[in-house]
């Protein structure tokens, strides 16, 4: 079983990256805040791999962070949740805010994810409240004193949600929030994350 693979990036072809490992080319598949954040081809990257294998063949699926691996593997335990239904939470959820949405019972966040419907959405934070997932820590409303405020919203995912405001894809939105938050850095405010975010779409 592959657990993680170093190399080269040789080629990007929508949803999966090829990358080259002393000769031997590995295609694994990937989501598009990963897709996102990865190199150009001819650079090298490190990817947390889950490997799947099925009646029709092995398949890779890579991540940045083995906290992302580990919610992909952890979102597949429920049922009704396949690879591409996990990969999608995870585009726009990052691991603590997967655990921020399940702790207050938001269903309709989770439903934001491409192909999630609302009664998956519903499985999908009851099977994850109060659960340990990787990256992120415990919410348990019922303990705490605050506990009928809204957790705190990322800046990233504040700028993607004024994105959406605007009728951009989701899938869009995060991958150009991503490449402007790197370029920006964390210091920067959200109107000039959303800023430039929106040159991103434009380039």
């Amino acid at each position: 079983m592959i657990g993680r693979l170093r190399g080269e990036v040789a080629e990007i072809d929508g949803e999966d990256v090829l990358i080259d490992v002393h000769g031997v080319g590995y295609l694994v598949r990937c989501g598009a805040r990963t897709m996102s954040r990865l190199p150009a081809p001819g650079e090298t990257v490190t990817l947390q791999i889950e490997t799947q294998t099925r009646e029709d063949g092995t398949r890779l699926f890579g991540f940045l962070t083995r906290d992302d691996r580990g919610c992909f593997v952890a979102l597949q335990a429920i049922q009704g949740v396949g690879p591409k239904a996990a990969l999608s939470v995870l585009d726009i959820l990052s691991p603590s805010e997967l655990a921020a949405a399940a702790a207050r019972d938001d269903k309709a966040m989770v439903a934001r994810a491409n192909g999630v419907g609302p009664k998956l959405a519903q499985r999908i934070v009851t099977e994850l409240k109060g659960k340990v997932l990787p990256g992120a820590a415990t919410f348990d409303p019922t303990t705490s004193t605050s506990r009928r405020a809204p957790l705190p919203v990322s800046r990233t995912g504040e700028a993607v949600a004024a994105l959406l405001g605007l009728g951009i894809a989701e899938a869009n939105a995060r991958r150009a929030v991503d490449a402007a938050d790197q370029r920006l850095g964390e210091d920067a405010s959200l109107a000039a994350l959303i800023k430039a975010a929106l040159q991103e779409l434009g380039r």
